[in-house]
């Protein structure tokens, strides 16, 4: 270890600590204050730091809001990259939500209470500039997961409709059993794993042609 190692691990701490403080008092002021009403400087002097410190950290207040988010996202593509080539598209999916969760969370609860997690959720689909740049990232998001199944099938997704038409549905699974956990009273991780599991276990009977079959 070189001399400059432990005032280097010293420093990346610190600026860690910065960041985190950043974040956690932004969540906490645009959801109690609201996002509009929260400004760079009242972040900044609620961590005792300089608006250009906040800066070094974060481009704008849509960066920190969306902060949490980035880390659940990056987490579901690393697991969904890891999934077993022989997993259907579906049930990669499926597995790679279900088996990050647990990291998800370690890593939420390492930054914020899960709580303001929640919080922060309610804020941004309750936010008409909050609610825009989510479903412009959701757009984006699906098109990664898209191209991902693509080339684990083997397929061209500008040629064959499948792969986005998959990802569409799922996604749009993730989003019911969101905005259900955070309209809901019990706001655990383990709440949105066991509602996301039940939801998704019907996506496949709800593609089904007929409904009734089963009743006839």
């Amino acid at each position: 270890m070189t001399s400059s190692g432990p005032a280097t691990g010293l420093r990346e701490r610190k600026k860690r600590r910065t960041r985190d403080a950043l974040l956690r008092a932004a969540l906490e002021s645009f959801t109690t204050k609201g996002y509009e009403r929260t400004t760079v400087d009242e972040i900044a002097d609620s961590v005792e730091v300089s608006q250009r410190t906040f800066f070094r950290y974060f481009a704008s207040k849509e960066d920190v809001a969306f902060a949490l988010q980035q880390v659940v996202e990056e987490r579901f593509l690393r697991a969904l990259a890891e999934r077993p080539a022989e997993e259907g598209p579906f049930e990669a999916m499926r597995n790679a939500v279900l088996c990050s969760w647990e990291q998800i969370g370690e890593a939420i609860s390492e930054v914020v209470p899960v709580e303001l997690y929640l919080r922060t959720f309610v804020t941004i689909e309750s936010t008409p500039a909050l609610l825009a740049v989510h479903l412009r990232r959701s757009i984006e998001m699906e098109e990664t997961i898209a191209r991902m199944i693509a080339e684990r099938e083997g397929l061209d997704p500008d040629a064959d409709p499948r792969p986005r038409v998959a990802v569409a549905a799922f996604s749009g699974v993730m989003r019911v059993t969101g905005r259900l956990w955070g309209q809901g009273t019990d706001t655990s991780l383990e709440a949105i794993r066991a509602l996301t599991e039940r939801y998704l276990d019907h996506l496949g009977p709800a593609l089904a042609e007929d409904w009734r079959a089963g009743e006839r």
